[in-house]
């Protein structure tokens, strides 16, 4: 009869009630005719207490003791207000004095990796000898990794960061489609693409759910966003790529100024970075306590720079680069703590990249022949979003993908999609694994990915 109830939910409010707990064995410390076990749901433990007395024997406090780290019980009991508060656990104000408990699956008692371990902060760890915990460990022994209270709060906000993008753009009269990841010819032209068997022939992993997304402006839906898979098989061993990732792409028709395009995909961003602050602060401390990081900071509305302008500020703190280079990695780094400390924010936008530097589908800035109507966004100095103003003419992007070298026949399908009437339009895709990893100021893209895929890393 008794009601089964969240750890979270076990507060001073829920005192002296009897309960039903499941949670795993966290941590178990025998003291004579007691045993104080730590359970733990997700992010939250509490500490409960299994004592000689009129619903216990020495038996039942032997048996509790020996119950393996990680194994998955059931715990009736009572909510008691604790005489102290519990270190060490989420509920501190409170405690479960143990009445039964049932082993429901038994883990085995060497476990790969100890969770106190895992979420040690690593200078801690260097500093006073104790144990911590690499990545390929962690990433061989994802299961137990998962279950550490960081990775329940990493992966928590980022579900968040998707429900936002989407409550975001449903609210902005945007339609979600989903869009073929095996496709006949490569992505944008590109060749960094996966090949796969298909019957009698060979397909190919989407790079980019692009030509879909603008396939479906031209057929007037004017706003469509998507989330999902992308695929990029470049051989690049860093601490932002990977191999597989989630994308979460946009395109939208305009009517003046791909400039509207540009704000809405900002404004869109910075309403994902208010509700992450509104809806996820116990995410965001939960993961600061491991990896501490100064708050992200942004501005309404968001900086807006020209390209030209973060060149000229990169010179002026002494970087020798020309006016149509690319930017990069350490430049871009470098622009992101400029940009920081002259405007106080962490997220902005370049806007006008050189033509040079951009794909053939790009469209060219009619004002200036060496510049074009592209735009990137960056988090923390580094890009988490790559958009531009699509060609939507043709026999321009005909022109362009000659001018790149482009085999006409591998694009035909995307040029013909424009031959009965595209309307001007824009958009761009963002990795939802640099925004997580960037937002709660990250080190690596693997601790935001739950089965990260990279050049080296296939399982599990």
């Amino acid at each position: 009869d008794r009601v089964l109830v969240r750890i979270k939910d076990l507060t001073l409010e829920k005192a002296d009630q009897e309960v039903w707990v499941r949670g795993r064995i966290h941590t178990s410390r025998a003291k004579g005719k007691q045993c104080f076990l730590v359970l733990r749901q997700q992010q939250f433990n509490i500490q409960a207490l299994v004592a000689v007395g009129q619903h216990a024997s020495k038996q039942m406090v032997k048996f509790a003791a020996n119950i393996t780290k990680e194994s998955i019980v059931d715990v009736e009991g009572v909510v008691r207000k604790a005489f102290q508060k519990v270190g060490g656990c989420t509920q501190q104000d409170v405690e479960l004095h143990v009445e039964r408990i049932y082993v429901i699956s038994s883990a085995e008692p060497r476990l790969p990796l100890q969770l106190d371990d895992a979420v040690r902060p690593e200078l801690e760890g260097d500093e006073d000898g104790r144990a911590t915990v690499n990545q390929d460990t962690r990433l061989d022994n994802r299961i137990i990794d998962l279950r550490t209270s960081t990775s329940q709060a990493i992966f928590c906000l980022q579900s968040g960061v998707c429900q936002l993008f989407r409550e975001t753009l449903i609210r902005k009269g945007f339609v979600e489609i989903q869009t073929p990841k095996i496709i006949s010819a490569a992505s944008e032209g590109g060749a960094n693409v996966f090949t796969v068997s298909y019957f009698k022939t060979s397909a190919y992993l989407a790079q980019s759910p692009q030509l879909y997304k603008q396939m479906c402006i031209c057929a007037d839906f004017d706003k469509v966003f998507c989330v999902g898979p992308v695929f990029r098989a470049e051989d690049s061993n860093t601490h932002r790529h990977l191999t597989e990732f989630v994308g979460l792409d946009i395109e939208m028709a305009f009517n003046y100024h791909y400039h509207e395009v540009v704000d809405e995909i900002a404004d869109t961003l910075v309403q994902i970075f208010k509700g992450l602050q509104e809806r996820f602060q116990t995410e965001i401390q939960t993961v600061g306590r491991q990896f501490p990081c100064e708050p992200f900071k942004f501005l309404e509305p968001t900086l807006r720079l020209e390209y030209r302008e973060g060149v000229a500020m990169l010179r002026q703190a002494g970087v020798e680069m020309g006016d149509e280079e690319d930017l990069s990695t350490p430049n871009e780094k470098l622009l992101g703590r400029l940009v920081k400390e002259k405007y106080d924010t962490d997220f902005y936008i370049l806007d006008k990249y050189p033509l040079a530097v951009r794909p053939f589908y790009t469209m060219p800035d009619p004002g200036n022949p060496k510049t074009s109507n592209s735009y990137d966004m960056f988090m923390r100095g580094e890009e988490i979003l790559s958009g531009a103003q699509r060609i939507h003419d043709p026999q321009l992007l005909t022109e362009r993908a000659k001018h790149h070298g482009i085999d006409l026949e591998k694009i035909k399908a995307y040029i013909d999609s424009f031959r009965f009437g595209a309307p001007p339009h824009a958009g761009g895709g963002i990795g939802l694994e640099r925004v997580t990893m960037l937002y709660l100021g990250l080190h690596n893209v693997r601790q935001t990915s739950m089965f990260p895929r990279d050049p080296k890393r296939l399982t599990p």
